[in-house]
């Protein structure tokens, strides 16, 4: 009865906000029963998740944020579901349990917001267009390498070891006018592995007797998810953006893996019928 009077409170500070845009805003409904999980990735991690109900329960992680909660239901009257995310960006939604689920997964976008738990107003006057274009775009970039993460599609064997350290490309897609190129690291060691850099290039190789090559590295428009540390036993996954290119097929895209204070590095070679037949 706590929860539910909690709820009601926290609720009804949004419902009377004088914006005519939230009021009118219809929610949508999710399905849930007890024999599945379904799953809710948000474009920020969840800091609170409410039910209205205690048929139905959303669970999520409380002490590391994260994209991601999952819903069950018990059968019983529809009720809703309240999530902030770590922003600020409040999301509701109307939840009922049903015998047999459709969808299973639920990947929200930045617009089914129905409002933010503290308004941020921004003085348009004060920025210019060039910096709000950015912002944009790099709000843009976040959302979408957080929906690769979370994706689950290999592109083959595109990985290097080196005692227990694994580099590996999950992934190539192409959006818009960039390549995103998902990278995991796995560290199946018993030592830490503090990254020292990770370096994306693009290597000629030279042909003829004397065979030689020469790399030139790109700088990312945007690094995704970046860590500075890989703990014993734990994988990480990073996204790096690059502007769209092709390539012939006398070069190939080098990953270079370096680390810290140590000598477990790595080189991974990427061809190019990778780069030019992305997903």
């Amino acid at each position: 009865m706590k929860t539910n009077i909690l709820f009601l409170l926290f609720f009804t500070s949004f419902a009377f906000r004088p914006c005519l845009a939230q009021e009118r805003k219809i929610l949508d409904t999710i399905f849930a029963n007890d024999q599945k999980n379904v799953a809710l990735f948000f474009p920020k991690p969840i800091r609170q998740g409410i039910t209205g109900s205690d048929n139905f329960v959303f669970t999520y992680n409380r002490e590391a944020e994260q994209y991601f909660g999952l819903l069950q239901a018990t059968p019983g009257k529809e009720s809703n579901l309240l999530v902030v995310s770590s922003n600020g960006s409040v999301f509701s939604y109307i939840v009922k349990y049903k015998d047999q689920l459709n969808q299973l997964n639920y990947f929200i976008l930045k617009s089914d917001t129905i409002g933010n738990e503290k308004p941020v107003v921004i003085d348009e006057s004060e920025i210019n267009k060039e910096e709000l274009k950015e912002r944009d775009k790099t709000y843009y970039y976040d959302n979408f390498c957080s929906f690769l993460v979370e994706r689950k599609q290999t592109l083959g064997r595109l990985k290097k070891r080196n005692q227990s350290i694994i580099l590996s490309v999950e992934n190539i897609v192409f959006d818009k006018e960039e390549l995103y190129f998902v990278i995991q690291i796995e560290n199946k060691s018993s030592l830490d592995y503090d990254l020292n850099f990770l370096n994306l290039g693009i290597e000629t190789r030279q042909k003829g007797k004397r065979k030689s090559s020469q790399t030139i590295y790109e700088k990312p428009l945007f690094k995704y998810s970046m860590p500075s540390k890989i703990r014993e036993g734990e994988t990480e996954k990073l996204v790096y953006v690059l502007p769209k290119f092709s390539l012939g097929d006398d070069r190939r895209v080098i990953l270079e893996l370096n680390e810290k204070n140590g000598g477990r590095n790595l080189k991974l070679k990427v061809p190019h019928k990778y780069i030019n037949n992305p997903n």
